[in-house]
Protein backbone atom coordinates (compact mmCIF):
# COMPACT_ATOMS: atom_id res chain seq x y z
CA UNK A 1 0.00 0.00 0.00
CA UNK A 2 1.56 3.38 -1.13
CA UNK A 3 2.18 5.11 2.10
CA UNK A 4 1.01 8.85 1.00
CA UNK A 5 -2.30 7.34 -0.71
CA UNK A 6 -2.86 5.87 2.85
CA UNK A 7 -2.31 9.57 4.31
CA UNK A 8 -5.30 10.80 2.52
CA UNK A 9 -7.50 7.95 2.84
CA UNK A 10 -6.49 8.13 6.61
CA UNK A 11 -7.47 11.80 6.77
CA UNK A 12 -10.63 11.58 3.87
CA UNK A 13 -12.21 8.57 6.59
CA UNK A 14 -12.22 11.67 9.51
CA UNK A 15 -14.86 13.89 7.27
CA UNK A 16 -17.85 13.29 9.27
CA UNK A 17 -21.33 12.20 7.99
CA UNK A 18 -22.99 15.57 6.81
CA UNK A 19 -19.97 17.71 5.89
CA UNK A 20 -17.73 17.87 2.84
CA UNK A 21 -14.24 18.59 2.23
CA UNK A 22 -12.07 19.70 -0.47
CA UNK A 23 -9.20 18.39 -2.30
CA UNK A 24 -7.28 20.81 -1.26
CA UNK A 25 -7.93 21.07 2.23
CA UNK A 26 -7.41 16.98 2.65
CA UNK A 27 -4.31 17.16 0.70
CA UNK A 28 -3.08 20.14 3.41
CA UNK A 29 -4.37 17.78 6.24
CA UNK A 30 -2.68 14.96 4.94
CA UNK A 31 0.77 16.93 4.89
CA UNK A 32 0.67 17.39 1.43
CA UNK A 33 -0.12 20.97 0.24
CA UNK A 34 -0.53 21.91 -2.78
CA UNK A 35 -1.50 18.05 -4.34
CA UNK A 36 -5.09 18.27 -4.54
CA UNK A 37 -4.86 16.56 -7.85
CA UNK A 38 -3.09 13.59 -5.92
CA UNK A 39 -6.09 13.15 -3.40
CA UNK A 40 -8.50 12.70 -6.66
CA UNK A 41 -6.30 10.08 -7.95
CA UNK A 42 -5.84 8.53 -4.24
CA UNK A 43 -9.52 8.73 -4.16
CA UNK A 44 -10.01 6.58 -7.34
CA UNK A 45 -7.79 4.26 -5.99
CA UNK A 46 -9.13 3.72 -2.48
CA UNK A 47 -9.63 -0.07 -1.59
CA UNK A 48 -13.00 -0.81 -1.18
CA UNK A 49 -12.42 -2.49 2.16
CA UNK A 50 -11.61 1.16 3.76
CA UNK A 51 -15.29 2.46 2.68
CA UNK A 52 -13.19 5.65 2.35
CA UNK A 53 -16.10 8.54 2.00
CA UNK A 54 -14.77 9.82 -1.68
CA UNK A 55 -18.07 11.17 -2.13
CA UNK A 56 -17.51 13.82 0.63
CA UNK A 57 -14.28 15.45 -0.91
CA UNK A 58 -15.59 18.10 -3.54
CA UNK A 59 -13.69 20.72 -5.93
CA UNK A 60 -12.51 23.87 -4.02
CA UNK A 61 -15.29 26.20 -5.62
CA UNK A 62 -18.01 23.60 -3.63
CA UNK A 63 -18.74 21.60 -7.26
CA UNK A 64 -18.99 17.71 -7.69
CA UNK A 65 -16.05 17.12 -9.95
CA UNK A 66 -17.55 14.74 -12.51
CA UNK A 67 -19.69 16.33 -15.12
CA UNK A 68 -23.17 17.26 -14.06
CA UNK A 69 -25.39 14.03 -14.99
CA UNK A 70 -23.00 11.62 -15.40
CA UNK A 71 -23.48 8.33 -13.77
CA UNK A 72 -20.63 9.26 -10.83
CA UNK A 73 -22.17 13.07 -10.66
CA UNK A 74 -25.34 11.49 -9.89
CA UNK A 75 -24.08 8.95 -7.45
CA UNK A 76 -22.01 11.27 -5.54
CA UNK A 77 -24.83 14.18 -5.19
CA UNK A 78 -27.32 11.37 -3.76
CA UNK A 79 -25.02 9.84 -1.21
CA UNK A 80 -24.21 13.95 0.07
CA UNK A 81 -27.89 14.53 -0.01
CA UNK A 82 -28.89 11.20 1.82
CA UNK A 83 -26.35 12.52 4.36
CA UNK A 84 -28.50 16.05 4.59
CA UNK A 85 -25.83 17.85 2.48
CA UNK A 86 -28.05 20.35 0.18
CA UNK A 87 -26.37 19.99 -3.61
CA UNK A 88 -27.64 22.35 -5.91
CA UNK A 89 -26.65 22.72 -9.37
CA UNK A 90 -23.87 20.00 -8.82
CA UNK A 91 -22.26 22.48 -6.40
CA UNK A 92 -22.53 22.34 -2.50
CA UNK A 93 -22.19 25.90 -0.01
CA UNK A 94 -19.08 24.91 1.77
CA UNK A 95 -19.88 27.26 4.09
CA UNK A 96 -22.43 25.52 5.38
CA UNK A 97 -21.60 21.92 5.11
CA UNK A 98 -17.37 22.36 4.32
CA UNK A 99 -15.44 20.28 7.19
CA UNK A 100 -13.82 22.65 10.07
CA UNK A 101 -11.92 19.97 12.05
CA UNK A 102 -10.35 21.08 15.29
CA UNK A 103 -7.02 20.16 14.78
CA UNK A 104 -5.50 18.92 17.84
CA UNK A 105 -8.47 16.08 17.57
CA UNK A 106 -7.24 15.30 13.63
CA UNK A 107 -3.55 15.19 15.20
CA UNK A 108 -5.13 12.85 17.78
CA UNK A 109 -6.66 10.40 15.58
CA UNK A 110 -4.28 10.49 12.74
CA UNK A 111 -1.41 8.51 13.34
CA UNK A 112 0.87 9.33 10.02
Amino acid sequence: MNPVYARIWQTTLQIPAGSVASYGQIADLSGLPGRARLVGKAMGLAPKTMQVPWFRVLRADGKIAFPAGSELAEKQKGQLQEEGVVVLNNRVKLREFQWQPDLSELLFKLSY
